[in-house]
């Protein structure tokens, strides 16, 4: 494999790549974020005519959507699609695959080493284009940046562990070096063929974020142990949780909550007279709407196996409840039993769906 030598402005190859791709017929859409000038504003854009690249940020440190939970729905169109994800985008798109909601097959994945994303509330404040020169500066040098998601802060898995080709733009994207777009795999090579740059024989070598990891390891240590202040157990749940007003936004924007029917959207959830007479005549009150400590808990169940700490849930939630924290602090403890990185490999099977009858022999 091979490595092509780009300038500090990383974002503007990575587009003119994706042009070049448009232009030549190798890929028939491009899947990127997308900067919509008028109202100084970013969405995730699926684009087909190489004229509407200029609008492309590729790599903008911002995350409306997991690109991972759209990719799932458009990856088995049959179309050559090029696609720029975050490294927890990408995982999240492994875990997809692993759940037959995505191929890649017909993708050409691009990714890139990850300094983190800024809030949602940022970007519609229209905060982003003045924060973003001291975010590049900063992520640079192998260093965090501030206002940035606290899980990505905390995220040790920011290096892309399955991209076709990954942009390095943090630790080793100095302005008197330049940046590095490693071609990992043969259809990286394939695609890249004809792209201008000066090409090597370089690998990509993670010892150069050895900084960055130690940092962001910190973070998370930092993080954990805030969340345990006020002790573990039921008390410590109704104190997160019990704010929940029920809207369910965590799970419409998780990209791991793939069910096509969640019981938690169905009937069996819905109010009704007898559930609410029920309760009352055993407790004389009835906190509304019920069950919200009930839905985080499922949901923790259902995946917390695969959270791949994109942020987004508590990036929605209108009541600042730490979703992102608890499940990031929670997947890690489950996964960890089965040294299982979510998205980590595409062949790796998902614990639950494995039986092996030595596990936990430890505990009887």
């Amino acid at each position: 494999m091979s490595s092509i030598t780009i300038d500090t402005r990383a974002s503007r190859k990575v587009r003119e790549l994706l042009k070049f791709l448009l232009e030549n017929g190798k890929i028939d859409a491009a899947l990127t974020m997308r900067r919509i000038p008028e109202n100084n504003s970013y969405d995730l854009a699926l684009i087909t005519d190489a004229s509407n690249i200029n609008e492309a940020v590729p790599l903008i440190p911002v995350m409306t959507v997991n690109a991972g939970q759209v990719l799932s729905s458009i990856s088995t169109s049959g179309k050559k699609i090029a696609v720029v994800l975050k490294p927890c985008e990408l995982r999240a798109f492994v875990e997809l695959v692993k759940r037959e909601r995505g191929s890649f097959e017909n993708l050409l994945t691009i990714s890139h080493t990850c300094g983190g994303v800024f809030p949602l509330d940022l970007v519609e404040k229209g905060q982003i284009e003045e924060l973003i020169p001291k975010y590049e500066k900063t992520i640079s040098k192998g260093e965090i940046p501030v206002n940035t998601r606290d899980t990505c802060r905390a995220c040790e898995h920011f290096i892309p562990m399955n991209a076709d080709i990954t942009v390095s733009v943090a630790g080793e994207c100095e302005s008197e070096k330049g940046c590095m777009m490693y071609l990992n795999t043969e259809k990286a090579e394939e695609f890249a063929e004809g792209f201008a740059g000066e090409r090597s024989e370089q690998k990509f070598d993670p010892s150069v974020l050895q900084k960055t990891l130690n940092a962001r390891l910190a973070e998370k240590e930092k993080l954990f142990a805030s969340m345990t202040a006020s002790g573990p157990g039921l008390d410590q749940l109704v104190d997160t949780f019990g704010k929940c007003v029920g809207c369910h936004g965590s799970n419409s924007v998780c990209p791991i909550c793939y069910c096509l029917l969640c019981d938690f959207e169905s009937a069996n959830f819905d109010y009704n007279l007898p559930y609410f007479e029920e309760h009352l005549s055993r407790r004389g009150a009835l906190r509304l709407p019920p069950d919200t400590i009930f839905f985080h808990l499922g949901r923790l169940t259902h995946m917390s196996f695969s959270c791949v700490g994109c942020g987004m849930c508590s990036d929605v939630c209108p009541v600042g409840i730490p979703v992102a924290a608890v499940f990031k602090k929670t997947g890690e403890k489950t996964a960890a039993l089965f040294d299982y990185v979510p998205g980590r490999d595409a062949e790796e099977s998902i614990p639950v769906m494995v039986y092996k009858e030595e596990e936990f022999s430890d505990i009887g």
